[in-house]
């Protein structure tokens, strides 16, 4: 008789084959993101045409002004106005943001099951986009979005393997065995996808390299020391296994963070923490 072991091993070896031989099913990026990021790209790209494109999307058009309209971006003025809107946020910004907004398409499922496991999935991404949002935005080098949209995508490399697992039932009723494989293999297939979707250098590192907690480099921080410490931080919520002493994850010291404290304790943290949860409900 085969042992779960053994059953976790093999399933292992198949998702590397998988991987290799380029036959792992990937997830595509939703179309008004592909479509968003295609005319931000263009050098004649302009707030009219992105409002367009938003536009055919009027779902999308309303959370992107209720975010435009939110205490994290708010001016003097509000609008009602899409085009003010995109103006008032600048097109890199509210590319990362229609990214951010559509990537909850990608943890839909029609399995019962799968959608259980795909919305913790998700639960837990939107708890670290919103610390790695908060962190970012202490740091004059780093960009508040671009780690939040790191947050939000740090664990997509999980989404294809679980897939694959749907057809192994003892595999896949076993959720702590599954986990391991998810953790072995979601950072390699993770960067495989953001390399077929064409994403930046930063976004496949983070993928890559945000569960390995000894990391170290030289340098000022990076998007990957956020989600670390977003990650690590954001464990009194998803219950991830993290290292017990902070202290000995370089990223807290690279954010100047004492890793005997958390950036929730502050109120003011507290407050924008629930209000970025509240834009990917």
């Amino acid at each position: 008789m085969v042992s779960m072991q053994e059953k976790t091993d093999i399933f292992l070896t198949e998702v590397k084959d998988a991987v290799a031989t380029e036959k792992l099913l990937l997830p595509s990026l939703p179309d008004v993101a592909l479509k968003i990021k295609a005319e931000c790209e263009k050098e004649e790209s302009s707030a009219k045409k992105i409002a367009e494109v938003i536009g055919q999307d009027p779902a999308l058009t309303v959370r992107l002004l209720q975010i435009a309209n939110s205490s994290l971006y708010r001016t003097r003025v509000s609008t009602d106005n899409i085009q003010m809107a995109i103006t008032k946020l600048g097109l890199k910004l509210v590319r990362d943001l229609i990214i951010s907004l559509s990537m909850k398409q990608l943890y839909n499922a029609e399995n019962n099951v799968i959608a259980e496991r795909f919305n913790e999935l998700w639960l837990a991404s939107t708890k670290t986009a919103a610390i790695a949002h908060l962190l970012a935005s202490k740091h004059e080098h780093l960009d508040a979005e671009k780690a939040m949209l790191a947050g939000l995508t740090h664990n997509i490399g999980a989404l294809p393997i679980i897939l694959m697992a749907e057809d192994d039932d003892d595999l896949f009723d076993q959720p702590d065995a599954l986990f391991k494989v998810v953790q072995k293999m979601q950072g390699d297939v993770g960067a495989f996808i953001f390399q077929n979707w064409h994403f930046p250098s930063y976004m496949i590192d983070v993928v890559n390299e945000c569960y390995q907690f000894r990391r170290n480099h030289d340098g000022p921080a990076d998007y990957v020391d956020v989600i670390q410490v977003a990650l690590i931080q954001g464990s009194i919520y998803t219950g991830l296994d993290c290292p017990e002493d902070w202290s000995t994850v370089s990223a807290f010291s690279r954010l100047d963070i004492d890793a005997n404290s958390h950036v929730l304790d502050i109120e003011e943290n507290k407050l924008i923490f629930d209000e970025t949860t509240t834009l990917f409900k």
